[in-house]
């Protein structure tokens, strides 16, 4: 099924895309990482962010040409806002009206190596993490049927095999408490998108690479060319 609500590039809702790193401790330990004690954030532009129904191809994602960078796939859950959320507490923020509006499963594209190179020298993650394309959307659907979050399932399948599974209970920080750490480090504005984190199993994109998001009953597919 792949019913939705709008699509994911609607300049009218995009805002900007705040990501969540490490939030998931299996995927914290394949990249040998320490586990966070807070919320590791930044930012991608809305300028990155695709619909999935775009073909991931070199056209789409504007990998920099002077570099000969793999790409790797993160799978997501995703959240949009749909209410402005300033220093907002979990409590504030469950009964504030829209303040989840839509959700949809989401492709953190990440320059692995370039990503490693710039942490090295201390330098920021941009280049390896904001290019044209580097944000995937599927298209939104309503948040009712997800209710507090709290256990919500979503695959990512390569080739049709199982590639990444997330679970929601297996979060360092839930989806509330990350609403509400974001919004005490910066404003959050209707459609603005929270991408909350990836599980284990990444790696690399190749060419003819199929790709499938299953979220409950929805899912999306798409191809690497």
């Amino acid at each position: 099924m792949t019913t939705s609500i709008e699509s994911p590039c609607n300049a009218k809702y995009l805002g900007k895309v705040v990501c969540v790193g490490r939030n998931y401790a299996a995927h914290a330990a394949e990249l040998g990482n320490e586990i966070p004690t807070r919320p590791i954030l930044f930012i991608k532009p809305a300028s990155s962010v695709v619909g999935i129904d775009s073909l991931i191809a070199s056209q789409v994602i504007d990998v920099p040409r002077d570099t000969a960078y793999e790409v790797h796939y993160e799978a997501e859950l995703c959240v949009r806002i749909g209410a402005p959320l300033k220093a907002a507490s979990i409590d504030a923020i469950k009964e504030t009206p829209k303040a989840i509006d839509a959700v949809t499963l989401g492709l953190d594209l990440t320059l692995r190596e370039l990503q490693s190179e710039l942490k090295a020298k201390g330098h920021p993650w941009e280049r390896a993490k904001c290019f044209d394309g580097s944000c995937v959307l599927a298209p939104w659907v309503d948040p009712e049927v997800f209710a507090d979050f709290s256990a919500v399932n979503y695959q990512l399948y390569i080739n049709e095999k199982l590639t990444q599974e997330g679970k929601t209970e297996l979060m360092l920080f839930s989806l509330y408490e990350l609403l509400s750490e974001i919004s005490y480090a910066f404003s959050l504005q209707p459609g603005d998108v929270i991408m909350t984190g990836t599980p284990s199993g990444v790696g690399v994109l190749k060419a003819g690479d199929r790709l499938t998001l299953k979220l409950g009953e929805h899912q999306w597919q798409t191809e690497v060319e």
